[in-house]
C-alpha cells in the first residue's frame, strides 16, 4: 500500500539520518532554512557522507523541497493527518493466510544475510516487520510521520522486495543498525547472554530472529571453520536450539 501523505515524494531521496539532521536544523532555525546558500550546504554536507556511497547525490532544490513541506506543514497548526490504518499481522492459525501475498522469507534473503559482513556493507539498518516478527535488511526509508502519541515511524522497503512489502515501522522499537555475520574466526567475540540474530530455519518458514545465548560448546578450529555449537533462545517463542557460527549474526558493539 502506497504511502497517503502526499509529500512524500520530498523524502524518498533521504536517509532516516538525514530526515533527523534536517528536522533539528528546522527547530533551529526555522524558515532560514529555506534559503539557496544553506539548502546547499546541506546538500554537499548529504552528499560527501559515507551513509551515501552507492546512492544518488543530494540536490540542493531536494533539501529546499523538504524544508518548503516541512514550513508548510508547520502553518497549519489547525489541521492534523489521520494516521494510514495498522498493519494487519498476519495469523499463522488461519487456513487462510497462505492466500495473503506475502512471502517475507526467501532465498534471496537467506543468501544475502549469509555472505560476509564485506559484501552486505551498504546495508546499515535492519527493521523488523510486524508480519513475521523477523529482521530484514532495509535497502531506503520512504518516508516517515509522527503519531499522536509522539512516536515516530518511517516506511521501508525491505531490501530484495518490491513496494508491495513496503512497512511502517516504529523507529525506537524496530529500526536498527544492521547485524553482523560472525566469521569463524571471531567466534569468541560471542558470549552467553549475548543478544543474536539467529536464521531459524523451520519446516514452515525461514526466518532470522532475535536470540539469546543460553550455553556454548568450544570446538576446536581455524580461521576457516568453526566447529562451536551455540545453544539460543528465540525470543518470540522461548523455544532453544543448537546452531553453528553459520546461523549467527552478532549486534554492532556500542
Amino acid at each position: 500500500m502506497a504511502a497517503s501523505d502526499d509529500s512524500s515524494h520530498y523524502f524518498t531521496e533521504f536517509t532516516l539520518a538525514e530526515i533527523v539532521d534536517m528536522e533539528n536544523l528546522y527547530k533551529e532555525i526555522g524558515d532560514q532554512s529555506l534559503q539557496r546558500d544553506f539548502c546547499q550546504t546541506v546538500a554537499s554536507t548529504f552528499s560527501c557522507s559515507t551513509n551515501r556511497n552507492g546512492k544518488p547525490y543530494v540536490t540542493w532544490k531536494q533539501v529546499q523541497g523538504w524544508f518548503q513541506e516541512k514550513l508548510k506543514q508547520q502553518s497549519q497548526p489547525k489541521y492534523k493527518a489521520l494516521p494510514s490504518p495498522p498493519l494487519q499481522i498476519l495469523d499463522l492459525s488461519n487456513p487462510n493466510f497462505a492466500d495473503k501475498p506475502v512471502n517475507l522469507g526467501t532465498a534471496t534473503y537467506v543468501q544475502r544475510r549469509k555472505g560476509k559482513a564485506s559484501d552486505v556493507s551498504d546495508l546499515a539498518f535492519e527493521a523488523r516487520s510486524a508480519r513475521d516478527y523477523a529482521w530484514y535488511d532495509v535497502s531506503s526509508f520512504l518516508t516517515y510521520r509522527v503519531l499522536r502519541t509522539g512516536e515516530l515511524e518511517v516506511r521501508v522497503r525491505f531490501s530484495g522486495f518490491d513496494k508491495g512489502h513496503d512497512e511502517w515501522v516504529d523507529v525506537r522499537t524496530s529500526v536498527r543498525e544492521r547485524s553482523i555475520p560472525v566469521e569463524p574466526s571471531e567466534c569468541g567475540r560471542v558470549n552467553v547472554g549475548d543478544l543474536l540474530l539467529c536464521f531459524q530455519d523451520r519446516e514452515d518458514q525461514a526466518l532470522y530472529c532475535d536470540a539469546h545465548v543460553v550455553n556454548i560448546k568450544r570446538g576446536i578450529h581455524d580461521q576457516s571453520r568453526c566447529n562451536c555449537v551455540f545453544l539460543v533462545c528465540y525470543d518470540l517463542d522461548n523455544t532453544e536450539e543448537a546452531v553453528g557460527v553459520e546461523r549467527i549474526c552478532r549486534r554492532p558493539e556500542e
